[in-house]
């Protein structure tokens, strides 16, 4: 990339929000929280656990749905009619997203916890780790994929279309996709419970989001919406996320402060599943000739993950003192340190890329 690229580019402060920079601080903090939570006070989580009804945890749900619902408002389902252009980077996506992440983080996640640290980790809690891994793989990124997009100078509007035909397919695909891969390991899930959480934390905060959106948009204009109305509910994902961190660590204290290098662990074959599947993607647009601002979020986005649905489906599937729980914070804890080395990465061969004016001219001239 040029000196005039460099300077033209996004700066990472510029495109991420305070939460967003230091997510990985937040995540610690509340690790910290949560486990002075469950040692000095464990009355608390412990109470907070009694309120279910059908084996959902109420004010779990709440907070889950508080760190869903504000993401899905920004889905424009509209967009979609933008699917003709670039069709070439939606089939990349889509197929990386659906065809080979989640078959791939399963291969790569069951040969670190159940073969390599086996001496490391005891088999049945490597079972719940796996299980988590499962469900990180099982959900492409969703909100989040809009910063990497910024910061990598992508077009935003093919990005929306990208995010919006993902949402699409995750409604159908989630479920089939989880219980199949959980039950090749052997962790057996009924199927009633899978489709609760795809209902509880998928369907219901997608369609609440459309309507929601719908009816702003209608009332008060998409100006508002973007720059008064997203601002003004934005800060409740976060919050959302960093209470029900605490809460889960309340629970997990006793198995972090027993075994810490899990932590480590469990990171390792997340690690190695990320910047895997963004060369998988990124070279894919690359031989394909994908231009530089729809393959570089494209990639992103399956490299990323919906962490929250995947916290969320832990929680609901195996509960919050699970592996499984704790495995998809993990993924929350690496993951902005990892996709901002990715974003760096795809800056700096952009040059290796046709530009969207030169590609849009050879479809002309084609």
């Amino acid at each position: 990339m040029t000196a005039h690229q460099e300077a033209q580019a996004p700066s990472v402060s510029g495109g991420m929000g305070l939460f967003e920079r230091f997510l990985s601080l937040w995540v610690v903090l509340a690790i910290v929280a949560g486990i002075l939570l469950g040692q000095f006070a464990p009355a608390m989580p412990e109470a907070l656990s009694r309120f279910e009804v059908a084996q959902v945890s109420i004010p779990v749900a709440i907070l889950i749905w508080a760190m869903i619902f504000p993401m899905m408002l920004q889905i424009d389902f509209t967009s979609i009619l933008g699917v003709r252009r670039q069709p070439k980077g939606l089939f990349i996506t889509t197929s990386v997203n659906w065809l080979i992440k989640p078959f791939s983080m399963f291969a790569i996640a069951w040969f670190f916890l159940m073969v390599v640290f086996a001496p490391l980790i005891p088999a049945e809690r490597a079972s719940e780790y796996l299980a988590g891994a499962i469900l990180l793989g099982a959900a492409p990124c969703t909100a989040m994929v809009f910063v990497w997009s910024y910061l990598t100078r992508g077009d935003a509007a093919y990005t929306l279309v990208q995010v919006a035909v993902n949402d699409l397919i995750m409604l159908f695909a989630f479920a089939p996709i989880v219980v199949f891969l959980l039950g090749v390991s052997n962790i057996q899930v009924p199927w009633d419970t899978v489709i609760l959480s795809v209902v509880l934390y998928i369907v219901i905060p997608l369609a609440a989001g459309y309507l929601t959106r719908q009816a702003v948009i209608a009332r008060r204009g998409s100006e508002w919406f973007d720059k008064v109305f997203m601002k003004r509910i934005g800060p409740v994902t976060p919050v959302g996320l960093i209470i029900t961190l605490v809460l889960l660590f309340a629970f997990q204290g006793e198995v972090i402060l027993a075994n810490p290098l899990h932590i480590v662990l469990i990171a390792i074959p997340l690690i190695i599943q990320t910047f895997l599947i963004f060369f998988i993607a990124y070279g894919w647009a690359k031989a394909w000739k994908v231009p530089h601002n729809v393959a570089a979020p494209g990639a992103m986005i399956g490299a990323s993950n919906f962490f929250e649905l995947a916290v969320a489906a832990a929680i609901a599937l195996f509960g919050l003192q699970s592996g499984a729980a704790l495995a998809t914070v993990v993924g929350v804890l690496v993951e902005v340190p990892l996709m901002l080395a990715l974003v760096r990465i795809a800056n700096k061969t952009r040059h290796h890329f046709p530009t969207a004016d030169a590609t849009t001219a050879a479809t002309a001239k084609g």
